[in-house]
Protein backbone atom coordinates (compact mmCIF):
# COMPACT_ATOMS: atom_id res chain seq x y z
CA UNK A 1 0.00 0.00 0.00
CA UNK A 2 1.32 3.46 -0.88
CA UNK A 3 1.59 6.29 1.61
CA UNK A 4 -2.13 7.01 1.82
CA UNK A 5 -1.63 10.24 3.74
CA UNK A 6 0.06 11.73 0.65
CA UNK A 7 -2.82 10.92 -1.70
CA UNK A 8 -5.29 13.58 -2.73
CA UNK A 9 -8.75 12.33 -1.85
CA UNK A 10 -11.34 12.31 -4.63
CA UNK A 11 -14.51 14.30 -4.24
CA UNK A 12 -17.41 12.56 -2.49
CA UNK A 13 -20.56 13.33 -4.48
CA UNK A 14 -23.97 12.62 -2.95
CA UNK A 15 -27.55 12.74 -4.28
CA UNK A 16 -29.79 15.70 -3.51
CA UNK A 17 -33.35 14.59 -4.20
CA UNK A 18 -34.80 17.62 -2.43
CA UNK A 19 -33.66 20.49 -0.24
CA UNK A 20 -33.69 18.44 2.94
CA UNK A 21 -31.64 15.62 1.42
CA UNK A 22 -29.21 18.19 0.02
CA UNK A 23 -28.63 19.57 3.50
CA UNK A 24 -28.30 16.07 4.97
CA UNK A 25 -25.73 15.04 2.35
CA UNK A 26 -23.57 18.06 3.12
CA UNK A 27 -24.01 17.64 6.88
CA UNK A 28 -22.89 14.00 6.69
CA UNK A 29 -19.72 14.75 4.75
CA UNK A 30 -20.34 15.20 1.02
CA UNK A 31 -17.96 17.48 -0.86
CA UNK A 32 -20.56 18.05 -3.55
CA UNK A 33 -24.17 17.22 -4.39
CA UNK A 34 -26.16 16.78 -7.58
CA UNK A 35 -29.81 17.35 -8.37
CA UNK A 36 -32.17 19.10 -10.70
CA UNK A 37 -35.51 20.61 -11.58
CA UNK A 38 -37.96 19.31 -14.21
CA UNK A 39 -38.03 16.25 -16.43
CA UNK A 40 -34.71 17.22 -18.05
CA UNK A 41 -32.96 16.03 -14.88
CA UNK A 42 -33.57 12.31 -15.63
CA UNK A 43 -35.39 11.85 -12.31
CA UNK A 44 -39.00 12.99 -12.61
CA UNK A 45 -39.88 12.14 -9.02
CA UNK A 46 -36.94 13.99 -7.48
CA UNK A 47 -37.33 16.83 -9.96
CA UNK A 48 -40.84 17.41 -8.65
CA UNK A 49 -39.48 17.75 -5.12
CA UNK A 50 -37.42 20.75 -6.21
CA UNK A 51 -38.92 23.88 -7.73
CA UNK A 52 -36.83 26.78 -8.94
CA UNK A 53 -36.96 28.66 -5.63
CA UNK A 54 -36.02 25.70 -3.42
CA UNK A 55 -33.28 24.66 -5.83
CA UNK A 56 -31.94 28.20 -5.76
CA UNK A 57 -31.94 27.98 -1.97
CA UNK A 58 -30.05 24.70 -2.26
CA UNK A 59 -27.38 26.24 -4.48
CA UNK A 60 -26.91 29.14 -2.06
CA UNK A 61 -26.84 26.79 0.95
CA UNK A 62 -24.20 24.62 -0.72
CA UNK A 63 -21.95 27.50 -1.72
CA UNK A 64 -22.14 29.10 1.72
CA UNK A 65 -20.56 25.92 3.05
CA UNK A 66 -17.79 25.97 0.50
CA UNK A 67 -19.18 22.88 -1.29
CA UNK A 68 -20.19 22.29 -4.92
CA UNK A 69 -23.48 21.54 -6.63
CA UNK A 70 -24.03 20.08 -10.09
CA UNK A 71 -27.27 20.50 -12.03
CA UNK A 72 -28.62 17.43 -13.80
CA UNK A 73 -29.76 18.25 -17.34
CA UNK A 74 -29.01 14.78 -18.65
CA UNK A 75 -32.38 13.90 -20.15
CA UNK A 76 -32.82 13.13 -23.85
CA UNK A 77 -34.94 15.92 -25.37
CA UNK A 78 -37.34 15.58 -28.28
CA UNK A 79 -37.43 18.19 -31.05
CA UNK A 80 -40.63 19.65 -29.61
CA UNK A 81 -38.82 20.40 -26.34
CA UNK A 82 -35.71 22.15 -27.59
CA UNK A 83 -37.03 25.66 -26.96
CA UNK A 84 -38.08 24.60 -23.48
CA UNK A 85 -34.62 23.12 -22.93
CA UNK A 86 -32.95 26.37 -23.99
CA UNK A 87 -35.02 28.31 -21.48
CA UNK A 88 -34.27 25.73 -18.78
CA UNK A 89 -30.50 25.91 -19.34
CA UNK A 90 -30.61 29.70 -19.20
CA UNK A 91 -32.61 29.65 -15.98
CA UNK A 92 -30.34 27.09 -14.31
CA UNK A 93 -27.25 29.04 -15.40
CA UNK A 94 -28.59 32.09 -13.57
CA UNK A 95 -28.12 30.16 -10.30
CA UNK A 96 -24.38 29.82 -11.01
CA UNK A 97 -23.99 26.10 -10.23
CA UNK A 98 -20.58 24.48 -10.40
CA UNK A 99 -21.40 22.34 -13.44
CA UNK A 100 -24.13 21.01 -15.70
CA UNK A 101 -24.45 17.24 -16.09
CA UNK A 102 -25.42 16.56 -19.73
CA UNK A 103 -25.69 13.44 -21.86
CA UNK A 104 -25.60 14.26 -25.57
CA UNK A 105 -23.32 16.17 -27.98
CA UNK A 106 -26.24 18.38 -29.00
CA UNK A 107 -26.97 19.46 -25.44
CA UNK A 108 -23.24 20.03 -24.89
CA UNK A 109 -23.21 22.49 -27.80
CA UNK A 110 -26.44 24.15 -26.67
CA UNK A 111 -25.20 24.60 -23.09
CA UNK A 112 -21.91 26.05 -24.33
CA UNK A 113 -23.80 28.54 -26.49
CA UNK A 114 -26.20 29.65 -23.75
CA UNK A 115 -23.94 29.39 -20.68
CA UNK A 116 -20.28 29.08 -21.72
CA UNK A 117 -19.17 29.94 -18.18
CA UNK A 118 -20.71 26.76 -16.66
CA UNK A 119 -18.42 23.68 -16.77
CA UNK A 120 -19.87 20.53 -18.32
CA UNK A 121 -19.87 17.01 -16.88
CA UNK A 122 -20.80 14.17 -19.22
CA UNK A 123 -23.50 11.86 -17.85
CA UNK A 124 -23.03 8.12 -17.48
CA UNK A 125 -25.83 7.87 -20.05
CA UNK A 126 -23.26 8.77 -22.73
CA UNK A 127 -21.67 5.38 -21.99
CA UNK A 128 -17.97 6.27 -22.14
CA UNK A 129 -15.81 3.15 -21.80
CA UNK A 130 -12.60 3.97 -23.68
CA UNK A 131 -9.98 6.56 -24.54
CA UNK A 132 -11.39 7.26 -28.02
CA UNK A 133 -14.82 8.33 -26.77
CA UNK A 134 -13.32 10.20 -23.84
CA UNK A 135 -11.07 12.11 -26.25
CA UNK A 136 -14.02 13.14 -28.44
CA UNK A 137 -16.00 14.56 -25.54
CA UNK A 138 -12.91 16.20 -24.06
CA UNK A 139 -12.33 17.99 -27.36
CA UNK A 140 -15.97 19.08 -27.31
CA UNK A 141 -15.21 20.90 -24.07
CA UNK A 142 -16.34 18.46 -21.40
CA UNK A 143 -14.46 18.94 -18.12
CA UNK A 144 -15.48 15.66 -16.48
CA UNK A 145 -16.78 12.30 -17.64
CA UNK A 146 -19.08 10.24 -15.43
CA UNK A 147 -18.02 6.85 -16.67
CA UNK A 148 -20.30 3.98 -17.59
CA UNK A 149 -20.78 1.58 -14.69
CA UNK A 150 -19.20 -1.11 -16.85
CA UNK A 151 -15.86 0.72 -16.96
CA UNK A 152 -12.98 -1.15 -15.34
CA UNK A 153 -10.44 0.56 -13.13
CA UNK A 154 -7.70 -0.49 -15.56
CA UNK A 155 -9.48 1.36 -18.36
CA UNK A 156 -9.97 4.37 -16.11
CA UNK A 157 -6.23 4.46 -15.50
CA UNK A 158 -5.57 4.33 -19.27
CA UNK A 159 -8.01 7.18 -19.93
CA UNK A 160 -6.40 9.27 -17.20
CA UNK A 161 -2.95 8.57 -18.60
CA UNK A 162 -3.96 9.74 -22.07
CA UNK A 163 -6.08 12.65 -20.86
CA UNK A 164 -4.63 13.80 -17.50
CA UNK A 165 -6.65 17.03 -17.46
CA UNK A 166 -9.98 15.25 -17.94
CA UNK A 167 -11.72 14.50 -14.66
CA UNK A 168 -13.16 11.02 -14.15
CA UNK A 169 -16.15 10.23 -11.95
CA UNK A 170 -17.44 6.76 -11.11
CA UNK A 171 -20.45 5.40 -9.27
CA UNK A 172 -19.55 3.65 -6.02
CA UNK A 173 -22.95 2.92 -4.50
CA UNK A 174 -26.62 2.61 -5.43
CA UNK A 175 -29.10 0.97 -7.77
CA UNK A 176 -28.00 -0.89 -10.88
CA UNK A 177 -30.11 -1.39 -14.00
CA UNK A 178 -30.65 -4.59 -15.97
CA UNK A 179 -29.33 -2.80 -19.03
CA UNK A 180 -26.14 -1.36 -20.43
CA UNK A 181 -25.46 1.92 -18.61
CA UNK A 182 -29.11 2.28 -17.78
CA UNK A 183 -30.31 2.07 -21.39
CA UNK A 184 -33.45 0.15 -20.50
CA UNK A 185 -36.37 -0.60 -22.81
CA UNK A 186 -38.62 -2.64 -20.53
CA UNK A 187 -40.25 0.29 -18.76
CA UNK A 188 -41.10 2.03 -22.03
CA UNK A 189 -42.64 -1.12 -23.49
CA UNK A 190 -44.71 -2.14 -20.47
CA UNK A 191 -45.63 1.17 -18.86
CA UNK A 192 -45.09 3.82 -21.48
CA UNK A 193 -42.64 5.41 -19.02
CA UNK A 194 -39.35 6.07 -20.81
CA UNK A 195 -36.32 5.48 -18.57
CA UNK A 196 -34.05 7.95 -20.34
CA UNK A 197 -36.75 10.58 -20.10
CA UNK A 198 -36.62 10.39 -16.33
CA UNK A 199 -39.73 8.34 -15.59
CA UNK A 200 -38.52 4.75 -15.20
CA UNK A 201 -41.13 2.46 -13.63
CA UNK A 202 -38.46 0.02 -12.35
CA UNK A 203 -40.03 -2.86 -14.28
CA UNK A 204 -36.79 -4.81 -13.90
CA UNK A 205 -37.63 -5.24 -10.20
CA UNK A 206 -40.98 -6.93 -10.87
CA UNK A 207 -41.85 -10.57 -10.29
CA UNK A 208 -42.27 -12.32 -13.67
CA UNK A 209 -43.92 -15.57 -14.71
CA UNK A 210 -42.65 -17.81 -17.50
CA UNK A 211 -44.78 -19.37 -20.24
CA UNK A 212 -43.84 -21.83 -22.98
CA UNK A 213 -45.53 -23.02 -26.15
CA UNK A 214 -44.81 -26.31 -27.87
CA UNK A 215 -43.84 -25.62 -31.49
CA UNK A 216 -42.68 -29.12 -32.41
CA UNK A 217 -45.40 -29.65 -35.02
CA UNK A 218 -45.34 -26.19 -36.63
CA UNK A 219 -45.18 -26.52 -40.40
CA UNK A 220 -42.12 -25.33 -42.35
CA UNK A 221 -43.24 -23.46 -45.49
CA UNK A 222 -41.06 -22.37 -48.44
CA UNK A 223 -42.01 -19.19 -50.31
CA UNK A 224 -39.96 -17.06 -52.74
CA UNK A 225 -36.79 -18.77 -51.67
CA UNK A 226 -37.40 -18.09 -47.97
CA UNK A 227 -38.47 -20.35 -45.10
CA UNK A 228 -41.30 -19.65 -42.67
CA UNK A 229 -42.78 -21.54 -39.74
CA UNK A 230 -46.58 -21.59 -39.66
CA UNK A 231 -48.35 -22.35 -36.38
CA UNK A 232 -50.19 -25.60 -36.06
CA UNK A 233 -53.45 -24.48 -34.38
CA UNK A 234 -53.89 -27.91 -32.82
CA UNK A 235 -50.58 -27.52 -31.04
CA UNK A 236 -50.80 -23.87 -29.93
CA UNK A 237 -50.99 -24.52 -26.19
CA UNK A 238 -49.56 -22.00 -23.74
CA UNK A 239 -48.28 -23.45 -20.47
CA UNK A 240 -47.09 -21.65 -17.37
CA UNK A 241 -43.79 -22.83 -15.94
CA UNK A 242 -44.13 -23.51 -12.24
CA UNK A 243 -41.11 -22.58 -10.15
CA UNK A 244 -39.95 -24.08 -6.93
CA UNK A 245 -41.48 -22.20 -4.03
CA UNK A 246 -39.16 -19.60 -2.57
CA UNK A 247 -36.90 -19.40 -5.62
CA UNK A 248 -38.68 -16.43 -7.20
CA UNK A 249 -38.86 -15.02 -10.69
CA UNK A 250 -37.12 -11.66 -10.46
CA UNK A 251 -35.03 -12.43 -13.53
CA UNK A 252 -34.07 -8.80 -14.31
CA UNK A 253 -33.51 -7.55 -10.77
CA UNK A 254 -29.96 -6.31 -10.23
CA UNK A 255 -28.31 -6.13 -6.84
CA UNK A 256 -27.21 -2.74 -5.55
CA UNK A 257 -23.71 -1.49 -6.26
CA UNK A 258 -21.39 -1.30 -3.26
CA UNK A 259 -17.69 -0.54 -3.81
CA UNK A 260 -16.72 0.23 -0.22
CA UNK A 261 -14.24 -2.68 -0.07
CA UNK A 262 -12.42 -1.37 -3.15
CA UNK A 263 -11.92 2.19 -1.89
CA UNK A 264 -8.18 1.66 -1.16
CA UNK A 265 -7.58 0.21 -4.64
CA UNK A 266 -9.56 3.01 -6.30
CA UNK A 267 -7.69 5.71 -4.40
CA UNK A 268 -4.29 4.17 -5.02
CA UNK A 269 -4.96 4.12 -8.78
CA UNK A 270 -4.90 7.93 -8.79
CA UNK A 271 -7.30 7.89 -11.76
CA UNK A 272 -10.60 8.86 -10.12
CA UNK A 273 -11.52 12.44 -9.27
CA UNK A 274 -15.03 11.91 -7.92
CA UNK A 275 -16.91 9.07 -6.20
CA UNK A 276 -20.64 9.25 -6.86
CA UNK A 277 -23.48 7.82 -4.79
CA UNK A 278 -26.70 7.06 -6.69
CA UNK A 279 -30.10 7.64 -5.12
CA UNK A 280 -31.94 10.95 -5.49
CA UNK A 281 -35.27 9.20 -4.97
CA UNK A 282 -34.11 7.19 -1.97
CA UNK A 283 -34.76 8.10 1.66
CA UNK A 284 -33.10 10.78 3.78
CA UNK A 285 -31.59 8.02 5.90
CA UNK A 286 -30.04 6.44 2.79
CA UNK A 287 -28.49 9.78 1.86
CA UNK A 288 -27.08 10.18 5.36
CA UNK A 289 -25.68 6.68 5.86
CA UNK A 290 -24.11 6.22 2.43
CA UNK A 291 -22.46 9.63 2.69
CA UNK A 292 -21.31 8.91 6.25
CA UNK A 293 -19.87 5.49 5.41
CA UNK A 294 -17.91 6.64 2.37
CA UNK A 295 -16.75 9.80 4.15
CA UNK A 296 -15.40 7.67 6.99
CA UNK A 297 -13.72 5.31 4.53
CA UNK A 298 -12.00 8.15 2.67
CA UNK A 299 -10.83 9.93 5.79
CA UNK A 300 -9.72 6.74 7.51
CA UNK A 301 -7.73 5.65 4.46
CA UNK A 302 -5.97 8.98 4.38
CA UNK A 303 -5.16 8.56 8.07
CA UNK A 304 -3.91 4.97 7.54
CA UNK A 305 -6.81 3.66 9.63
CA UNK A 306 -9.06 1.98 7.02
CA UNK A 307 -11.48 -0.40 8.79
CA UNK A 308 -13.76 -2.17 6.30
CA UNK A 309 -16.08 -3.90 8.84
CA UNK A 310 -16.99 -0.50 10.26
CA UNK A 311 -18.30 0.82 6.92
CA UNK A 312 -19.95 -2.45 5.91
CA UNK A 313 -21.86 -2.48 9.17
CA UNK A 314 -23.32 0.95 8.47
CA UNK A 315 -24.19 0.21 4.83
CA UNK A 316 -25.92 -3.00 5.88
CA UNK A 317 -28.36 -0.94 7.93
CA UNK A 318 -29.85 0.30 4.64
CA UNK A 319 -32.65 -1.37 2.76
CA UNK A 320 -31.10 -3.04 -0.25
CA UNK A 321 -31.52 -5.73 -2.90
CA UNK A 322 -28.30 -7.40 -1.89
CA UNK A 323 -24.90 -5.93 -2.75
CA UNK A 324 -22.53 -6.44 -5.66
CA UNK A 325 -19.14 -4.87 -6.36
CA UNK A 326 -20.11 -4.43 -9.99
CA UNK A 327 -17.46 -4.29 -12.71
CA UNK A 328 -14.81 -1.83 -11.58
CA UNK A 329 -12.43 -4.68 -10.67
CA UNK A 330 -13.98 -7.62 -12.56
CA UNK A 331 -15.25 -7.75 -16.12
CA UNK A 332 -19.00 -8.39 -16.60
CA UNK A 333 -18.44 -11.91 -17.94
CA UNK A 334 -16.45 -12.74 -14.82
CA UNK A 335 -19.37 -11.89 -12.54
CA UNK A 336 -22.13 -14.31 -11.65
CA UNK A 337 -23.59 -12.66 -8.56
CA UNK A 338 -24.89 -9.32 -9.78
CA UNK A 339 -28.59 -10.31 -9.95
CA UNK A 340 -31.08 -10.85 -7.13
CA UNK A 341 -33.56 -13.46 -8.34
CA UNK A 342 -35.46 -13.68 -5.07
CA UNK A 343 -37.04 -10.30 -4.35
CA UNK A 344 -37.09 -6.71 -5.48
CA UNK A 345 -36.04 -5.29 -2.13
CA UNK A 346 -35.14 -6.48 1.34
CA UNK A 347 -34.90 -4.89 4.76
CA UNK A 348 -31.58 -3.81 6.15
CA UNK A 349 -30.37 -4.60 9.64
CA UNK A 350 -31.99 -1.53 11.16
CA UNK A 351 -35.33 0.26 11.26
CA UNK A 352 -35.38 4.07 11.22
CA UNK A 353 -37.65 5.33 14.00
CA UNK A 354 -37.36 9.09 13.63
CA UNK A 355 -35.74 11.91 11.68
CA UNK A 356 -34.53 14.90 13.68
CA UNK A 357 -35.24 18.41 12.38
CA UNK A 358 -32.64 20.90 11.20
CA UNK A 359 -32.86 22.85 14.47
CA UNK A 360 -32.45 19.61 16.47
CA UNK A 361 -35.39 20.33 18.77
CA UNK A 362 -38.09 18.04 17.33
CA UNK A 363 -38.32 14.84 15.27
CA UNK A 364 -40.74 13.17 12.88
CA UNK A 365 -41.71 9.57 13.59
CA UNK A 366 -40.87 7.02 10.88
CA UNK A 367 -41.61 3.86 12.89
CA UNK A 368 -43.35 3.13 16.17
CA UNK A 369 -41.81 4.69 19.29
CA UNK A 370 -42.98 3.95 22.82
CA UNK A 371 -41.82 5.35 26.15
CA UNK A 372 -38.80 3.70 27.77
CA UNK A 373 -37.67 1.98 24.53
CA UNK A 374 -34.03 2.94 23.77
CA UNK A 375 -33.25 4.10 20.23
CA UNK A 376 -29.75 4.50 18.87
CA UNK A 377 -28.78 8.04 17.90
CA UNK A 378 -27.03 8.50 14.54
CA UNK A 379 -25.44 11.89 13.91
CA UNK A 380 -23.18 13.49 11.30
CA UNK A 381 -19.47 13.04 11.88
CA UNK A 382 -17.63 15.03 14.51
CA UNK A 383 -20.72 15.52 16.66
CA UNK A 384 -20.40 14.68 20.32
CA UNK A 385 -23.46 14.05 22.47
CA UNK A 386 -23.34 14.35 26.23
CA UNK A 387 -25.19 11.97 28.51
CA UNK A 388 -28.18 13.69 30.11
CA UNK A 389 -31.43 13.00 31.90
CA UNK A 390 -34.63 14.88 32.72
CA UNK A 391 -38.31 14.13 33.28
CA UNK A 392 -38.92 13.69 29.51
CA UNK A 393 -36.10 11.33 28.66
CA UNK A 394 -32.51 10.22 28.89
CA UNK A 395 -29.41 10.06 26.71
CA UNK A 396 -26.98 7.34 27.71
CA UNK A 397 -24.07 5.36 26.30
CA UNK A 398 -23.94 1.60 25.87
CA UNK A 399 -21.40 -0.44 23.96
CA UNK A 400 -19.77 2.70 22.57
CA UNK A 401 -23.08 3.96 21.12
CA UNK A 402 -25.40 6.73 22.22
CA UNK A 403 -29.08 6.00 22.89
CA UNK A 404 -32.16 8.10 23.55
CA UNK A 405 -34.96 6.83 25.76
CA UNK A 406 -38.15 8.88 25.97
CA UNK A 407 -40.00 8.96 29.30
CA UNK A 408 -42.80 10.98 27.73
CA UNK A 409 -43.87 11.47 24.13
CA UNK A 410 -44.95 15.10 23.77
CA UNK A 411 -46.09 16.86 20.60
CA UNK A 412 -45.29 20.51 19.96
CA UNK A 413 -48.79 21.50 21.08
CA UNK A 414 -48.17 19.88 24.47
CA UNK A 415 -50.31 16.79 23.84
CA UNK A 416 -48.88 13.64 25.39
CA UNK A 417 -49.15 10.30 23.55
CA UNK A 418 -48.90 6.74 24.83
CA UNK A 419 -46.99 5.90 21.62
CA UNK A 420 -46.34 7.48 18.25
CA UNK A 421 -46.45 5.86 14.82
CA UNK A 422 -45.22 6.59 11.31
CA UNK A 423 -48.58 7.93 10.17
CA UNK A 424 -48.38 10.83 12.62
CA UNK A 425 -47.21 13.93 10.73
CA UNK A 426 -46.85 16.02 13.91
CA UNK A 427 -43.28 16.35 15.18
CA UNK A 428 -42.60 15.25 18.73
CA UNK A 429 -40.44 17.27 21.09
CA UNK A 430 -37.02 15.91 21.99
CA UNK A 431 -36.00 16.01 25.64
CA UNK A 432 -32.59 17.37 24.59
CA UNK A 433 -31.41 19.18 21.50
CA UNK A 434 -29.66 16.85 19.05
CA UNK A 435 -27.34 17.65 16.11
CA UNK A 436 -29.13 18.72 12.93
CA UNK A 437 -30.59 15.88 10.86
CA UNK A 438 -29.79 13.14 13.35
CA UNK A 439 -31.71 9.86 13.21
CA UNK A 440 -33.11 7.47 15.80
CA UNK A 441 -32.95 3.80 14.83
CA UNK A 442 -33.21 0.31 16.25
CA UNK A 443 -31.75 -3.04 15.26
CA UNK A 444 -34.23 -5.42 13.64
CA UNK A 445 -34.65 -8.84 15.18
CA UNK A 446 -34.81 -11.17 12.13
CA UNK A 447 -35.41 -14.32 14.17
Amino acid sequence: MCASSLLKLPELLSPAGNLKKLKIALEYGADAVYGGVSHFSLRNRSGKEFDFDTFKEGVEYTHKRGKKIYVTINGFPFNSQLKLLEAHIEKMASLKPDAFIVATPGVIKLAQKIAPEIPLHLSTQANVLNVLDAQVFYELGVKRIIAARELSLKDAVLIKKELPNLELEIFVHGSMCFAFSGRCLISALQSGRVPNRGSCANDCRFDYEYYVRNTANDELVHFNGREFYVKNPDNDILMRLEEEEGIGTHVFNAKDLNLIEHIPTILESGAIDSLKIEGRTKSSYYTAITTLAYRMALNDFQNNDFSLPRYIKELNTLKNRGFSDGYIIHRPYEKHNTQNHFSAISDGDYQVNAEVSEDGKVALCRHTIRPNEPKEIITPQNNSIQNAKNDRGEIFEQGGKKYLKLSKILLENGKELESIHSGNVNPFVLPFKLPSFSFLRQKINHS
